[in-house]
């Protein structure tokens, strides 16, 4: 049983994502959705946006094996509750898996369930975190930490990352890529990424170049030239380039670097994969190509990136 835990002004998103990628594993886990929201006052509770949803009693989740609590603009007076603190360290008590998205994991902290922890949250509240929490090992880059059977996920969809990689863990890799490829998103953003994509920092990423750079992005390795790129889209070179740059702000050249460095960055970051391959694998091929460009987008090389990340 997967519960959401609310509070009024919680941000709706952090309660449906979750809520909606856990209802598609478990159908296609051959059984029915096992999933309701909770709250400290029961019936409905209002979001920031002004939409409801109808929430059960805390004393309704005897049978939760997984908790999420939400964030959003109310987070702040649920982190002050009594009640709520009471609840959430009671859960943890019984084993229950507790997962925060977003700045639900104020709540978290403040229940004094992160104290020695890894954790993340959303990246505009990392300064009054660290400066709240001390004891917290806060990593502001990541898009969810997981310490024990404790969970934090970064700002508002990144929940769903989070529930992403809990559902591998209960149904298996083949049900959460089903999963990720029925809700149109991503199967893993690497938990080391930065909560900003680099197709975020283009000025127009939804318009009519947004699935040429997503397609790029799954297609690093690929030779990803301006005459490539022009094809796919179907234009000539010159066209392309100068529709490109009017559109996103930036050069294809350059998009497609700021994505190679972006994906190299969580690879070195995450894990203890050679250079080398790193560079072959985001098409960089040349490691010292790559190197150049971290200098450029982090002043900083590879190698120290990777022992920062270590220290941490």
């Amino acid at each position: 049983m997967i519960a959401v835990l609310i509070f009024p002004d919680f941000q709706l998103l952090d309660a449906a994502g979750p809520i909606a990628a856990f209802e598609v594993a478990m159908r296609y886990a051959a059984g029915e959705p096992a999933i309701r929201t909770i709250a400290i006052q029961t019936g409905p509770v209002r979001s920031s946006s002004g939409v409801e949803l109808l929430a059960r009693s805390t004393r309704a989740a005897g049978n939760v094996t997984t908790l999420i609590v939400a964030g959003g603009q109310g987070v702040d007076e649920a982190a002050r509750c009594a009640r709520t603190l009471s609840f959430v360290r009671s859960m943890a008590r019984r084993g229950v898996r507790i997962a925060s998205v977003c700045s639900g994991a104020f709540i978290l902290a403040e229940a004094g369930l992160l104290d020695g922890r890894r954790a993340t949250t959303h990246w505009q509240r990392t300064r009054q975190f660290i400066a709240t929490y001390p004891k917290v090992k806060l990593e502001p880059d990541q898009i969810f930490v997981r310490d024990g059977d404790i969970w934090t996920s970064a700002g508002i969809s990144a929940g769903i990352d989070l529930s992403l990689a809990m559902i591998s863990e209960d149904y298996g890799e083949e049900i959460a890529r089903k999963t990720a490829r029925q809700l149109v998103l991503y199967h893993r953003r690497s938990g080391g990424q930065s909560q900003f994509s680099s197709l975020l920092e283009l000025k127009a990423p939804t318009g009519r170049f947004a699935p040429l750079l997503a397609w790029a992005r799954e297609n690093l390795a690929a030779p990803l030239t301006v005459e490539t790129l022009s094809e796919r889209a179907g234009m000539s070179t010159r066209h392309f380039s100068r529709a490109f740059i009017a559109e996103t702000g930036t050069t294809p050249s350059k998009a497609v670097e700021k994505l190679r460095v972006e994906v190299a960055k969580a690879r070195v970051q995450s894990s203890a994969e050679a250079i080398e391959r790193v560079a072959e694998a985001t098409g960089f091929r040349d490691p010292e190509r790559m190197r150049r460009a971290f200098i450029r987008a982090f002043g900083q090389p590879p190698q120290s990136l990777r022992r920062a990340a270590r220290a941490g």
